[in-house]
């Protein structure tokens, strides 16, 4: 700092004072700056083959790419005159690239190693008998994702302000850092999820650590190239923790339900009314605690019951456990799909579903059992086969066992329409491959 104010000082004299005291041709300029230049160069060198300290490193980093040729040789009385002297870098090249490694291994390593110790912390914080604090109603541990990205932000800046290129070189680095650290979160979350289910706040930390992963995905998204194979990592990654969580806090909810959605075919869909009723108010006392969660999390997991709650629906229809002979008892079958699929749709709903896509399920398979015109029904199975093109033969075939009126040809004709209209078609919306009929 002494000798870089001294040469700008005392050239700054040489430009205003003395430069005009000598003949042009004794370029008295150029002869000041050189030695100057050389001296400081020298000073440079003997530090920078000595042994530094990181910060030291640094800071003779800043000088060769930064402090010297942009605030010295940039001033605005000195960079005219400076420009005709060509005096070149303060360090070889060789040596800048060796203390560039220098700086770029230790910073790596210093940031690797405070993310480890932060994820030590938060581990240990989980451990605690403690509930997790809430912001704006949402369960977090938001310390542990700003420190994260924190960490990775400003060491990113700080390489960037010696040098572009340094710059570029340390966030290569880093963004190989954020991938593994979220592995190793992902492990440690497993870990708790495992071990710790008599934890007194079990579900308030699996929620706190869904939340987590909110922060750490806005910076992926908005960080990161689209086609950057580190980014689909993390994203990767964070899923995995979401539903990890999900699938935990759905758990008791999905289990007192199956016995309820027996009680459909047990009484022969005679009262399914009460049982949706039932069906409705079971999860209404679970979404509660949901609402912890935040937005985009809640969101997500209110699409999870109602596509759960929809699919469960279906496999009761396709249990083959009821035939009905008479257009009467079909119709009637038909209204009683009808208003449960109008109730389950509101619910949802109202409770902030957005999986709209499930929505018409219900009531075309409830018209399909109404509908006693071959032609219609055809038309029908085309529909449905193409809201959900993950439909099979199989699921059509179970289905119309409902309608013990049709013949076999009948039969054969519409289940013949479905395997034409779906053969060219890529499954879309997952509903019907994942339910198994036996």
């Amino acid at each position: 700092l002494h000798m870089g104010k001294t040469m700008k000082e005392d050239l700054t004299v040489v430009v205003k004072y003395i430069k005009q005291l000598y003949p042009p041709e004794f370029n008295v300029f150029s002869t000041y700056a050189e030695l100057y230049h050389n001296y400081f160069a020298s000073q440079a060198k003997k530090n920078a083959e000595s042994h530094l300290e990181d910060k030291d490193i640094y800071l003779l980093l800043s000088w060769v790419h930064n402090i010297y040729p942009k605030d010295m040789r940039k001033d605005h009385v000195l960079a005219e005159e400076l420009e005709k002297v060509k005096l070149g870098s303060l360090l070889p090249s060789s040596l800048s690239k060796e203390l560039e490694k220098k700086y770029l291994d230790s910073e790596e390593a210093t940031i690797k190693n405070s993310l480890s110790k932060c994820l030590d912390k938060e581990i240990q914080r989980w451990k605690e008998d403690k509930e997790p604090e809430k912001l704006s109603g949402h369960f977090q541990s938001e310390l542990l994702a700003i420190f994260v990205i924190q960490s990775i932000y400003s060491g990113q800046k700080r390489a960037k302000d010696i040098s572009t290129a340094v710059g570029e070189e340390l966030s290569l680095r880093l963004s190989r850092e954020l991938p593994a650290f979220l592995k190793s979160y992902k492990d440690a979350f497993e870990d708790f999820k495992e071990k710790s289910k008599k934890h007194r706040y079990y579900k308030p930390i699996l929620i706190a650590n869904i939340n987590n992963c909110w922060n750490f995905r806005d910076y992926a998204e908005k960080n990161m190239a689209e086609k950057d194979d580190n980014k689909a990592s993390i994203l990767s990654t964070l899923g995995d923790i979401e539903n990890s969580g999900f699938d935990v806090l759905l758990q008791q909810l999905f289990a007192q339900l199956k016995p309820i959605y027996k009680k459909f075919t047990e009484n022969k869909w005679d009262s399914s009314n009460e049982i949706m009723n039932e069906i409705i108010k079971t999860t209404s006392k679970h979404i509660s605690d949901f609402r912890t969660l935040k937005d985009p999390f809640y969101h997500a997991i209110i699409e999870k019951i109602h596509a759960r709650l929809v699919k469960e629906y279906i496999m009761r229809l396709l249990k083959r456990k009821v035939s009905l002979k008479t257009p009467t008892q079909q119709q009637n079958l038909s209204q009683n799909i009808s208003k449960n699929a109008a109730d389950l749709e509101a619910f949802c709903t109202s409770n902030g579903s957005q999986a709209m896509w499930l929505n018409s399920a219900l009531p075309k398979l409830a018209e399909i059992i109404r509908l006693q015109d071959l032609g219609a029904i055809k038309i029908e199975v085309a529909t449905l086969a193409t809201t959900y093109p993950d439909i099979r033969k199989r699921h059509l075939e179970a289905l119309l066992y409902i309608k013990a009126n049709l013949s076999r040809g009948e039969l054969k004709s519409i289940l013949g329409y479905l395997a034409d209209s779906t053969a060219s078609t890529l499954p879309g919306a997952p509903l019907f491959s994942n339910i198994n009929v036996s």
